[in-house]
């Protein structure tokens, strides 16, 4: 086989064989596959696409190129959660306890955040003594005797996809769907679970910015995860404004536990409810509505809650954190006013521009060697469709010596839109994709 042919095959429209996959993956994984015909190969799929035979090939390829997790050992149906990333989008926090509290093991590797998404384990860590290091054997030990654990990616899982989306990134190649499809759902096979809840994000501030697309991502990972034996669900969510109300690390953290007490934004508690309910209906605890109950049953007993502190808990972490969140959090003291320069409606918010100012106050990351600050984000005060009077505050800013206000402040001015009429609503949940 020779990587000319495979390209040429693919460049020609033709259906590539397993065996033709495998050839140039494992060949790049190795180096025996240079980066010049890796990238051609990458153009070829992002002009020709692939079929759902290929994706689950090439899939399945990639998950099997490191280090695979083993969940057998752990009794009961696991289920995953993955977000296709968001603003304000700390749904792990809220949906992993309230699912292991109704009995469904969550053994979760998460990630970190880069662009102007924020990442579950950078929020974890904003904990005092929070670790997300586990060795494997305290990890499968804290899913058994507490049903839960957040750990971060280990380091060799699926290398190919690390190496090819470094590739995909540089040759204005990742955003198509069969490669943006493999690149998640290889992560999600080699994490072992039995079924996944897929929440992909829709809107200004999700990389999915049209239905469109997000349903044909949605449909190509579902299939992936049949083509695997999986079953799945992936809900499309409305990602045309931030998320609840707090954008930044410690912030959301915090949310997340008033969340867990009853006392979370509507919008956020409705789609943890929604996700956590999905789950529980792929591990067959019943159906969607009944789930539904039960999920709400978990909110309200504080049974969720509890599982939270468990786990902060076995995992280093300060467990007052649950009852005294703002005493045990680092939460930037200087917070800057961001006000209205009109009265009217908030018509519209331009929600990647707010994950960004957020990452120049620091709380994410422009390059992967960039370090957080836990303490600084923005809270959302006006959310589309709220009146706002000149000079009322839209947001505030939380900010250390280290923040960029200038530059924060700049992008929400861009973010805003106010008008006279209010638009009409959206609903938070867009559709289902089984």
């Amino acid at each position: 086989m020779r990587p000319y042919d495979i390209i040429l095959k693919k460049r020609n429209g033709g259906k590539l064989s397993y065996d033709e996959i495998k050839f140039m993956v494992d060949g790049y994984v190795k180096g025996e596959v240079p980066d010049y015909q890796m990238a051609a190969f990458l153009m070829a799929i992002y002009f020709r696409h692939m079929d759902e035979e290929e994706r689950a090939w090439l899939t399945e390829i990639m998950a099997n190129s490191g280090d695979k997790i083993d969940l057998s050992s752990i009794p009961g149906v696991k289920i995953d959660k993955h977000s296709t990333g968001g603003v304000g989008d700390k749904t792990t926090l809220v949906v992993g306890p309230l699912v292991a509290s109704l009995g469904i093991p969550v053994a979760k590797m998460s990630g970190r955040a880069l662009g102007h998404t924020g990442g579950t384990i950078d929020k974890l860590e904003s904990i005092p003594g929070f670790r997300t290091a586990l060795s494997e054997e305290e990890f499968f030990r804290n899913v058994k005797e507490i049903g839960i654990a957040i750990v971060g990616q280990t380091a060799n899982l699926v290398p190919a996809d690390k190496k090819i989306y470094a590739l995909r990134d540089a040759t204005a190649t990742v955003d198509e769907v069969s490669l943006i499809a493999a690149s998640i759902m290889s992560k999600k096979l080699a994490g072992g679970a039995d079924g996944y809840v897929l929440d992909v994000k829709v809107g200004s501030g999700a990389f999915m910015k049209t239905l469109e697309e997000a349903r044909e991502l949605a449909t190509a990972m579902v299939g992936i995860a049949k083509a695997h034996g999986k079953k799945a669900v992936a809900v499309l969510t409305n990602m045309n404004v931030p998320l609840g109300r707090m954008v930044g690390n410690s912030l959301e953290v915090l949310e997340a536990i008033e969340t867990l007490k009853g006392r979370g934004p509507q919008d956020f508690t409705e789609l943890c409810l929604n996700l956590a309910a999905w789950m529980c209906h792929l591990a067959g605890l019943g159906s969607f509505e009944e789930c539904i109950k039960l999920v709400e049953g978990s909110l309200k007993s504080g049974s969720g809650l509890e599982k939270f502190r468990q786990m902060v808990e076995r995992q280093g972490g300060d467990p007052r954190v649950v009852d005294k969140p703002e005493d045990i959090l680092p939460i930037a003291r200087e917070v800057v006013e961001f006000r209205a320069w009109a009265s009217g409606y908030v018509r519209a918010i331009d929600t990647e521009k707010i994950g960004l100012a957020s990452n120049y106050l620091g709380a994410g990351r422009r390059t992967k060697e960039d370090t957080i600050d836990h303490s600084v984000g923005i809270e959302i005060l006006k959310k589309v469709g709220d009146q706002v009077q000149e000079g009322e505050p839209l947001a505030l800013l939380y900010v250390s010596s280290k923040s960029d206000v200038t530059q924060a402040t700049k992008l929400l001015k861009e973010s805003y839109t106010i008008s006279e009429t209010p638009p009409e609503p959206e609903p938070l949940i867009l559709d289902v994709v089984r």
